[in-house]
């Protein structure tokens, strides 16, 4: 095929079926942009990462769950090939060029009819930077030139940033950094958190880490998937410390992604003292905290002047009354102030039903804020004594942050009165 030069173009996919043939790294890198473009993704591939299987259980992906047939691509409008079986790709792609269907090849770029762009967002504009040629393709300066647009849009003038992105591999000291995403929304990540990371050569990823951003990564940077599902597969904290400083003495630039903040529930001082028992390079990137901004995203203060001087975040994993519990719930249930329940959905029927038992009102506002920053987002208002049936009623699932108090009458005045 004569080498021509690449037709740039912007494709509108939302409720439109989009096909990705595996369930590896190249998958959950490149699903998740589908997903925020309203595609209608269907997953095919016998096993799936976590991260993956996530997306299938909440009902964003279809996952189709054995070997690819042609029949898959029936009525699709765009195909990604992203098993590790070259045959199998080879497969996708002449299936897909039988139905006049682009096609993205992760291991042949040069066989493929589309490529994948390195990828950036500023304000309304998207920017997206491709090679010129198959295999003259070059991840790390294409996702280079990307921040370098990007860079310019942000500070009013297009100049070369100094990022780490602009780095290659061995200019920058190997270690590792703990990088906080933020509630999800890939904009809310902060510059040095989404420079970090696109600086990496490894980049070890929760589910909860902004899932969209892991598509902008450059092709050669190494994805482990460590998501842990609610009541699903995990991957143990030992192993997940493991990984960061065995990369890490492999002379490798570690990015631990996570989502939130990294010292709000999600472990990552265990990992500090893993790295630094190890003698690896360890620094730390704060996120924006879920407990507080998936709460003010939703349009709910966790405070307000004459209403309550304080506000609680507890881990509601487990249920009160259980031998592992730190939580104190009968004095929990005296205070006046704001309650920010995490990782309580399952729970939250046994610890509503532990603060009325302690004389918290059984009118007490509550707010679930389901899938916080996400296009998924929604609210479901409640009390405390309604709180177990009305998750039942709206099926109310992971992830979800619960606020108590009547801060949640604050912003929502129709529903509730306050202190009623």
């Amino acid at each position: 095929m004569t080498d021509f030069a690449t037709y740039p173009s912007g494709l509108r996919l939302a409720g439109r079926k989009v096909v990705v043939v595996g369930g590896g790294h190249v998958a959950q890198r490149r699903v998740p942009a589908l997903v925020a473009a309203g595609a209608d993704v269907y997953v095919v591939s016998p096993s799936v990462r976590p991260a993956l299987e996530g997306l299938a259980l909440a009902g964003e992906v279809t996952w189709v769950e054995r070997a690819f047939e042609e029949s898959d691509l029936d009525a699709a409008w765009y195909v990604v090939a992203a098993t590790d079986v070259p045959e199998v790709n080879l497969a996708v792609g002449d299936a897909a060029e039988a139905r006049h269907t682009f096609c993205v090849r992760s291991d042949d770029a040069a066989a493929a009819t589309a490529w994948t762009p390195a990828v950036g967002r500023h304000d309304e504009v998207t920017v997206a930077v491709l090679g010129d040629g198959g295999e003259r393709i070059d991840p790390r300066r294409t996702a280079a030139l990307r921040d370098a647009v990007l860079h310019g849009l942000r500070e009013g003038a297009l100049s070369s940033p100094s990022t780490r992105s602009t780095l290659q591999p061995g200019e920058a000291v190997p270690g590792v950094i703990l990088v906080g995403g933020g509630p999800g929304d890939p904009d809310l990540i902060s510059v040095a958190g989404r420079r970090a990371l696109m600086g990496a050569d490894v980049v070890v990823a929760d589910r909860l880490a902004p899932r969209e951003l892991l598509g902008d990564l450059p092709e050669d940077v190494e994805l482990i998937d460590v998501a842990k599902l609610p009541r699903g597969r995990s991957a143990q904290q030992v192993e997940i410390n493991r990984l960061i400083v065995d990369r890490a003495r492999e002379g490798k630039r570690v990015v631990r992604f996570k989502g939130g903040d990294n010292f709000v529930f999600g472990r990552g001082f265990e990992e500090v003292i893993a790295c630094r028992e190890a003698g690896v390079p360890v620094t730390v990137i704060p996120g924006i905290s879920s407990p507080i901004a998936v709460p003010a995203i939703a349009g709910i203060p966790v405070t307000h002047r004459g209403i309550t001087h304080e506000f609680t975040v507890i881990s509601g994993h487990l249920p009160p009354g259980d031998p592992g519990s730190l939580v104190a719930w009968d004095a929990l249930a005296r205070t006046r102030g704001t309650l920010v329940l995490m990782m309580a959905v399952q729970n939250a029927p046994q610890i509503a039903e532990a603060l009325l038992a302690g004389d918290r009102a059984a009118s007490t506002p509550v707010a679930v804020v389901c899938d916080g920053s996400m296009p998924t987002e929604r609210t479901v208002l409640s009390t405390l004594g309604e709180l177990a049936a009305d998750l039942v009623a709206h099926a109310v699932r992971p992830p979800a942050i619960i606020v108590i108090g009547d801060v949640v009458a604050v912003a929502h005045p129709e529903r509730y009165a306050v202190g009623g």
